[in-house]
């Protein structure tokens, strides 16, 4: 398929081309690194290397990996999905200690691409900054490995979720958090939902099926309609910064519309519309890691922060957030 043939198929491809018109030094900074033999984990390495150093920005790392995607069109599926993996940080093996030395313990964090790029094709992720600013650092003798998913429900239907997440949970983790953007606050989502809702269009303009008034649960996800996190919210949501955190236990249901569960069993008989964390691929992601380390029978801290929304991009907001979400983590350490 040619590289033109393929953008009228995927909006993201055309909308680079949007991208590299408006925002040229954004998409072309790690234009260098599109010539290394080893291209998509180097983008990877050099993105978490530019924000640790200061350039807190994600979506140099975004326009770079459709850059790299653009120009292997027409090679093997398993190429580009290899392409996909590396560039996101999806290699979540931690490193091993020398000697009779301690293990690090071990925290996992994920962050999402920017998306809203319709409406503003500046679009940064907060989350994704975070996942760039913390990966392969250490908090409190603990070793911070991150990872950046796509907003696509395509690829949630096909189980990167659970892909990601199988292997780090079962061979043991001190905290994981999921972490997206989403309101005016930090929010820490009590209780993740079992269906979509949300009637807003993913990266590649695609809806996930379910509306507020008939939610449905994504292809193949059983289990309950709710289910709660595991994190030490008290600890997190007195770390301080500058944005209040809360503990959200506002959910919708089909039976009685809006909800502040005080616990699971206040909503054993409601069938969800909105998680704690919404409709949308956030609270999937909530729903999906918690189902997962419910399946795999293991036990550590597990759940999902909103960050506070953004319109653009804004470094030094950004930076706050980003020193926020440390002092959370360290809290929960």
């Amino acid at each position: 398929m040619t590289s033109d043939a393929a953008e009228s198929k995927d909006p993201e491809l055309a909308r680079l081309e949007v991208a590299e018109r408006q925002l040229p030094s954004l998409t072309r900074r790690y234009d260098h690194i599109l010539e290394q033999p080893d291209a998509a984990r180097a983008l990877w390495r050099a993105a978490a290397s530019d924000v640790q150093r200061g350039n807190l920005d994600d979506r140099p790392l975004y326009w770079a990996r459709l850059k790299l995607l653009r120009r292997m069109q027409g090679q093997n599926a398993s190429a580009l999905e290899s392409a996909e993996r590396c560039s996101r940080g999806f290699d979540l093996a931690f490193p091993e200690r020398e000697g009779n030395k301690r293990s690090e313990r071990k925290v996992l964090i994920t962050g999402f691409d920017p998306f809203q790029l319709n409406s503003e094709i500046g679009q940064s992720n907060p989350s994704g900054v975070t996942a760039l600013a913390l990966e392969n650092t250490v908090i409190k003798g603990a070793r911070i490995r991150a990872a950046i998913l796509p907003v696509r429900f395509e690829d949630f239907d096909a189980g990167i979720v659970e892909d990601l997440l199988t292997q780090p949970f079962a061979s043991g983790v001190a905290l994981v958090l999921t972490i997206s953007m989403g309101r005016d606050q930090f929010d820490l989502e009590r209780f993740p939902g079992r269906r979509r809702s949300a009637e807003s269009l993913d990266n590649r303009d695609l809806a996930g099926g379910g509306t507020p008034s008939e939610p449905v649960p994504p292809p193949g996800v059983d289990g309950p309609e709710f289910l709660e996190n595991s994190l030490p919210t008290t600890a997190m949501t007195a770390a301080g910064g500058q944005w209040p955190v809360r503990d959200n236990r506002h959910v919708r249901s089909l039976e009685r519309g809006e909800v502040i569960a005080e616990s699971l069993s206040d909503l054993r008989d409601d069938t969800a519309v909105a998680g704690s964390s919404g409709g949308f691929l956030s609270n999937e992601i909530a729903y999906r890691s918690l189902r997962l380390q419910r399946r795999l029978g293991v036990r550590f801290p597990l759940g999902h922060l909103h960050t506070p929304k953004l319109v653009g991009h804004d470094a030094a907001v950004e930076g706050e957030m980003v020193a926020q979400i440390r002092a959370m983590i360290e809290a929960a350490l």
